[in-house]
């Protein structure tokens, strides 16, 4: 089998636009040239890598296989690239994955505070619940719970343990009640969360005398947005469950009551994670160590670096 390398940047222009006129535009050739290369790698590989629409372009499974093949060295050679040039100083553009429930990394100050010390780093954060590859995905690095963060990643706290907690506002639990048990929240208006329109609403967690189980609530509101749960909760659409930073100003308040505290206990909190890389870029090395001072600076922080598992 001969490979044409000189079609793999097209290839690569094609799945991270999905679109061949985009991948013509980024690399600056005609849409004919790019499906034509493309033709050109199918055949010469005997499979065929993506399938066209006439809007879009998704990669078939082998062009999936293809994509996570090359994106892995790649981004070590643009690392060592970018270690070799200049002084070393951070630049470039830095890609993040984000959990929309990692209050702390998206509140605004933390990465505030790290465009404002290194200028010529731009940051793009995406805030997405998706279980997916970061490395395939081009991203740099991500920011999720520790306890679902890939055994082969190098994790870096960003919080230190964290809590979920029930709460409600006061006007609800007048009108309804207070649970008593977990259980008894099936017989409660409840505002649930889920990640999509396909997927069940997240079931709650509990514990109770070291033994873990959990709840199915009913949710009569569901969302896949942090923040209009929040609001459903605070005008006393019902009860919710999320982790406690994002609660913690309203219970202090007085505006949400948090309920059922027995049967919460903590769990490891969020981690800023990357792969275990030779040549780490600078950029990334900036926001790692900015990472990490900002949890020394904060109660909840512990800094520590570790490999998954």
């Amino acid at each position: 089998m001969k490979i044409d390398l000189n079609l793999l940047p097209l290839f690569l222009a094609v799945a991270e636009e999905h679109n061949f006129r985009a991948a013509a535009d980024r690399l600056g050739v005609t849409r004919s040239a790019v499906s034509q290369g493309m033709q050109r790698l199918e055949d010469a590989f005997g499979v065929a890598l993506a399938t066209r629409t006439t809007r879009a372009v998704r990669l078939t499974e082998a062009g999936e296989r293809l994509l996570e093949a090359l994106t892995r060295p790649l981004c070590d050679v643009r690392a060592a690239l970018e270690q070799v040039a200049g002084d070393h100083a951070p630049r470039g553009h830095l890609r993040v994955a984000v959990t929309s429930i990692a209050e702390r990394f998206l509140s605004g100050p933390l990465i505030a505070s790290f465009a404002e010390a290194h200028p010529h780093v731009t940051i793009d954060i995406t805030v997405t619940d998706d279980d997916f590859d970061i490395v395939a995905a081009g991203f740099d690095a991500g920011v999720r719970l520790g306890d679902v963060i890939e055994q082969d990643m190098i994790a870096v706290p960003v919080t230190g343990d964290q809590r979920e907690v029930v709460v409600a506002a006061p006007d609800y639990l007048a009108r309804h009640g207070m649970p008593s048990h977990p259980r008894d929240l099936i017989q409660h208006r409840c505002v649930g969360w889920r990640p999509a329109p396909d997927v069940a609403p997240y079931r709650w967690d509990f514990e109770e005398n070291g033994v873990p189980f959990d709840v199915a609530v009913e949710p009569q509101i569901t969302t896949n947005d942090l923040r209009f749960m929040l609001q459903a909760a605070l005008v006393g659409a019902g009860i919710t469950f999320a982790t406690e930073e994002t609660f913690r100003p309203y219970i202090e308040t007085g505006e949400l009551v948090p309920l059922l505290q027995d049967y919460l206990p903590p769990f490891p909190g969020f981690f800023l994670y990357f792969p275990q890389r030779r040549n780490m870029a600078p950029k990334l090395r900036a926001l790692i160590d900015h990472v990490k001072r900002d949890a020394r600076s904060n109660s909840e922080g512990t800094p520590s670096t570790r490999r998954r598992g």
